[in-house]
Protein backbone atom coordinates (compact mmCIF):
# COMPACT_ATOMS: atom_id res chain seq x y z
CA UNK A 1 0.00 0.00 0.00
CA UNK A 2 1.37 3.70 -0.76
CA UNK A 3 2.60 5.46 2.58
CA UNK A 4 0.69 8.02 1.59
CA UNK A 5 -2.44 6.67 1.08
CA UNK A 6 -2.50 5.00 4.17
CA UNK A 7 -1.51 8.08 6.19
CA UNK A 8 -4.98 10.05 4.01
CA UNK A 9 -7.19 6.83 5.07
CA UNK A 10 -5.98 7.52 8.55
CA UNK A 11 -7.04 11.42 8.39
CA UNK A 12 -11.07 12.17 9.42
CA UNK A 13 -12.42 15.09 8.81
CA UNK A 14 -12.18 17.65 11.14
CA UNK A 15 -9.19 15.62 12.51
CA UNK A 16 -5.20 16.35 11.93
CA UNK A 17 -3.34 12.94 12.00
CA UNK A 18 -2.30 11.78 15.23
CA UNK A 19 -4.85 13.14 16.52
CA UNK A 20 -5.90 11.19 19.92
CA UNK A 21 -9.61 10.10 20.65
CA UNK A 22 -11.64 11.83 23.26
CA UNK A 23 -15.02 10.00 24.46
CA UNK A 24 -16.80 13.80 24.72
CA UNK A 25 -15.51 13.85 20.97
CA UNK A 26 -18.92 11.91 20.50
CA UNK A 27 -17.47 8.71 19.00
CA UNK A 28 -19.03 5.32 19.63
CA UNK A 29 -17.26 3.36 22.59
CA UNK A 30 -16.63 0.16 21.89
CA UNK A 31 -15.94 -2.89 24.83
CA UNK A 32 -14.61 -6.24 23.97
CA UNK A 33 -15.33 -8.35 26.75
CA UNK A 34 -13.16 -11.49 27.14
CA UNK A 35 -15.30 -14.36 28.74
CA UNK A 36 -13.41 -17.88 29.73
CA UNK A 37 -16.00 -20.18 30.98
CA UNK A 38 -15.88 -23.53 33.05
CA UNK A 39 -16.81 -26.44 30.54
CA UNK A 40 -19.37 -27.75 32.46
CA UNK A 41 -21.06 -24.01 32.48
CA UNK A 42 -21.08 -23.52 28.41
CA UNK A 43 -24.47 -24.37 27.60
CA UNK A 44 -25.56 -22.21 30.81
CA UNK A 45 -23.38 -19.43 29.68
CA UNK A 46 -24.76 -19.28 26.14
CA UNK A 47 -28.52 -19.12 27.01
CA UNK A 48 -28.12 -16.19 30.13
CA UNK A 49 -25.56 -14.38 27.45
CA UNK A 50 -27.97 -14.56 24.17
CA UNK A 51 -30.93 -13.56 26.68
CA UNK A 52 -28.62 -10.49 27.87
CA UNK A 53 -27.41 -9.73 24.45
CA UNK A 54 -31.59 -9.82 23.53
CA UNK A 55 -32.02 -7.13 25.99
CA UNK A 56 -28.95 -5.29 25.40
CA UNK A 57 -29.69 -4.23 21.63
CA UNK A 58 -33.32 -2.82 22.33
CA UNK A 59 -31.07 -0.17 24.55
CA UNK A 60 -31.34 3.27 22.78
CA UNK A 61 -27.62 3.69 23.63
CA UNK A 62 -26.55 0.57 22.12
CA UNK A 63 -25.46 0.29 18.53
CA UNK A 64 -24.30 -3.41 18.52
CA UNK A 65 -24.08 -6.27 20.91
CA UNK A 66 -22.49 -9.12 19.43
CA UNK A 67 -21.62 -12.46 21.22
CA UNK A 68 -18.78 -14.75 19.60
CA UNK A 69 -17.53 -18.62 20.46
CA UNK A 70 -14.18 -19.25 20.13
CA UNK A 71 -13.89 -21.75 17.53
CA UNK A 72 -11.01 -24.05 18.88
CA UNK A 73 -12.19 -23.37 22.16
CA UNK A 74 -15.59 -23.32 23.25
CA UNK A 75 -15.19 -22.70 26.17
CA UNK A 76 -13.90 -19.06 25.53
CA UNK A 77 -16.05 -16.11 24.07
CA UNK A 78 -16.09 -12.37 22.92
CA UNK A 79 -18.65 -9.70 23.76
CA UNK A 80 -18.44 -6.95 20.99
CA UNK A 81 -20.76 -3.88 22.87
CA UNK A 82 -20.90 -1.03 20.86
CA UNK A 83 -22.21 1.91 22.43
CA UNK A 84 -23.22 5.55 21.31
CA UNK A 85 -20.82 7.19 24.46
CA UNK A 86 -19.72 5.69 27.36
CA UNK A 87 -22.30 6.99 29.44
CA UNK A 88 -24.62 4.68 27.70
CA UNK A 89 -22.08 1.74 28.96
CA UNK A 90 -22.64 2.73 32.22
CA UNK A 91 -26.33 2.24 32.01
CA UNK A 92 -26.45 -0.59 30.43
CA UNK A 93 -24.79 -1.52 33.79
CA UNK A 94 -28.01 -0.24 35.49
CA UNK A 95 -30.38 -2.51 33.61
CA UNK A 96 -31.98 -5.65 34.64
CA UNK A 97 -31.09 -8.17 32.01
CA UNK A 98 -27.24 -7.06 32.44
CA UNK A 99 -27.88 -7.20 36.26
CA UNK A 100 -29.33 -10.64 36.42
CA UNK A 101 -26.73 -12.00 33.34
CA UNK A 102 -23.59 -10.77 35.60
CA UNK A 103 -25.52 -12.64 38.77
CA UNK A 104 -26.27 -15.53 36.73
CA UNK A 105 -22.81 -15.95 35.32
CA UNK A 106 -20.87 -15.20 37.71
CA UNK A 107 -20.12 -19.07 38.93
CA UNK A 108 -19.48 -20.39 35.24
CA UNK A 109 -16.59 -17.90 35.03
CA UNK A 110 -13.11 -19.90 34.69
CA UNK A 111 -11.04 -16.89 35.43
CA UNK A 112 -12.47 -13.34 35.98
CA UNK A 113 -13.72 -11.70 33.02
CA UNK A 114 -11.61 -9.02 31.50
CA UNK A 115 -12.55 -5.87 29.04
CA UNK A 116 -10.55 -3.66 26.77
CA UNK A 117 -12.28 -0.14 25.37
CA UNK A 118 -11.90 1.22 22.00
CA UNK A 119 -12.08 4.40 19.96
CA UNK A 120 -13.90 3.76 16.67
CA UNK A 121 -11.84 4.82 13.68
CA UNK A 122 -14.12 2.59 10.84
CA UNK A 123 -16.65 2.68 9.88
CA UNK A 124 -18.02 6.25 10.73
CA UNK A 125 -20.39 5.98 13.69
CA UNK A 126 -23.21 6.06 11.37
CA UNK A 127 -22.37 3.03 10.12
CA UNK A 128 -23.22 1.40 13.66
CA UNK A 129 -26.44 1.32 13.35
Amino acid sequence: MDAGLAAAELELPGRPAGHEYRAEEGRVYIVHVHVAVKPESVEEFRTATLMNARGSVEELGVARFDVLEQLDDPTRFLLVEVYRTPEDADRHRETRHYQAWRDTVAEMMAEARTSVKYANLFPRDAGWG
